[in-house]
């Protein structure tokens, strides 16, 4: 089949100033020291700070959203110190329950027993050929970002499959595989906020929304708030990030000059028996899936999306396995266990990388220092006297700041909510309206802060092309994206405020 050209190599070719600037960063990023060392030197910045901003009594009094008991709290928050009695103390109790409370590492673990299994037994290899096959070149890019964009359906499914499959997918055309990373980062990271369909993180964001509403108003914001303007995120973050993609990343990096594919896009005849096993097998564990989790008092009712990440897994293993035997990849249960074996193993460095950054993170959350700084930057910017279109674009830039320390979407919001959303809403902003520039600035950031917990992931997917990838070649890959992303989506959302469009159909009167 035809593949889709490869642009030359331009490291022989004259730069543009843009791409010569993306280099410098990447060169920059990677003279620095291996991740763990940044992060240990992050964690003596954090004891410093915390102890400088202690001495000088920093503290803030914000209202704060509690989903958990249904309430709007009034809370007191001091700069904590890590360098005095109860801080030492914490650094050295606190850290066996540090990484055991780290979500990300059991995250990584239990989806990778089952995608590792997959990948080592050749059902990824198989699967991602039968998809090219089917699809045209031209679309490919913009597939991979727009699953990417979906991905946020199944929570974090994306960053641990999509990911390396859109490598995979590149490399199998013969295109540069960490534009296809990019790609599919820049879906599943930059995208995370918005989808065509209701995700567990619409329905999070919005209690937290309607817990800063009823503080003042007795109004309630639906789930369904901000799906039109989530549908047309969708699409508008799908393209504009092929086109950064195919007419920019993709070029900038030039001929991937790394080992061919393993394979050629035709599948022979054990590839296709195992394709056929692996089939089945996902039919019957989807009815299984099912039968657990639709019926009146199923295990599953009503807590699928909890169980998704274990879900990924048994598929995985399922499916991994009845290709394995159909392509005679499997022939005994040695090469069931030795597969996972391997994948454990090349997760050592990332596990000992998530080992320091769980400690940095449990600090700095410890110091208080980002929710005094968040809540700082509001009170700033509600102090500014400047009209509600203004506002929100200060707003969308204070999230952007936020989530540089503070990624994820939910910690942030339950910060920035009771604050802004009363303030807008006494403005005659409605919640509907908050709530959209706070995903139009929180998710861009997704795919470029370091402190985003997959981060150290998505390096390690990019060294199995480049093995001298570290911070800076992602950092340099992503800029592109992040930067457009910041411009262009908060343009779309301000147009889309201007001309007093609905954001779903679930939204509120504005006051």
């Amino acid at each position: 089949m035809s593949k889709t050209p490869v642009a030359a190599d331009t490291s022989k070719a004259k730069r543009s100033p843009l791409q010569a600037v993306l280099d410098g960063v990447e060169a920059v990023g990677d003279k620095v020291p291996h991740p763990a060392i940044i992060f240990v030197v992050l964690i003596g910045i954090v004891m410093a700070g915390s102890q400088i901003f202690a001495w000088t009594g920093a503290s803030v009094t914000y209202e704060n959203a509690n989903i958990v008991t249904d309430e709007i709290e009034t809370i007191t928050v001091s700069v904590r110190s890590l360098l005095d009695a109860d801080g030492i103390k914490f650094i050295f109790t606190s850290a066996v329950d540090n990484f055991n409370n780290f979500g990300v590492v059991g995250v990584i673990l239990v989806a990778m027993l089952g995608v590792g299994l997959a990948e080592e037994v050749g059902l990824i290899s198989a699967m991602i050929r039968r998809l090219v096959i089917l699809t045209h070149p031209r679309l490919i890019t913009f597939m991979v970002v727009f699953l990417g964009v979906l991905s946020s359906v199944a929570t974090d499914a994306g960053y641990l499959v999509l990911i390396p499959l859109g490598a995979a997918i590149f490399h199998s055309l013969g295109r540069h595989p960490l534009a296809g990373l990019a790609a599919a980062f820049g879906g599943v990271a930059a995208g995370f906020g918005v989808n065509i369909l209701i995700t567990p993180f619409d329905g999070m964001v919005t209690e937290v929304a309607n817990e800063a509403l009823h503080t003042v108003s007795p109004l309630t914001l639906d789930v369904t708030a901000n799906l039109y303007f989530g549908i047309v995120s969708t699409l508008f973050v799908a393209i504009v990030c092929t086109i950064i993609t195919d007419k920019f990343v993709e070029p900038r990096l030039g001929a991937y000059e790394g080992a061919p594919p393993e394979h050629t896009d035709a599948l022979d005849d054990d590839e296709k028996r195992g394709l056929k096993f692996a089939f089945r097998a996902m039919i019957v564990s989807v009815l299984v899936l099912l039968a657990l989790a639709l019926p009146t008092g199923a295990p599953l009712k009503g807590s699928f999306l909890s169980a998704i990440i274990f879900v990924v897994m048994a598929v995985f293993l399922a499916t991994g396995i009845a290709y394995g035997y159909g392509a005679k990849t499997i022939k005994s249960s040695t090469d069931i266990i030795n597969p996972i074996v391997k994948t454990f193993s090349g997760l050592a460095g990332l596990i000992f990388l998530l080992l320091i950054i769980s400690q940095f993170i449990a600090y700095f959350n410890y110091s208080n220092l980002a929710t005094v700084g968040a809540v700082n930057m509001a009170d700033a910017l509600e102090e500014s006297n400047v009209s509600s279109f203004w506002l929100l674009l200060g707003f969308v830039a204070i999230v952007l700041l936020v989530d540089v320390v503070m990624p994820g979407g939910l910690p942030a919001w339950a910060i920035l909510a009771p604050i802004f959303v009363p303030l807008f809403w006494n403005l005659g902003v409605g919640p509907d309206v908050v709530l959209a520039a706070y995903r139009v600035g929180d998710s861009p950031m997704n795919a470029l802060t370091p402190l985003m917990p997959y981060f150290a992931l998505i390096v390690t997917f990019a060294q199995k092309y480049r093995p001298k990838a570290g911070v800076g070649t992602i950092v340099s890959l992503m800029l592109p994206y992040s930067t457009v992303l910041i411009v262009t989506w908060t343009a779309l959302f301000l147009a889309w405020f201007g001309l007093g469009l609905p954001f779903g159909p679930g939204d509120i009167p504005h006051p």
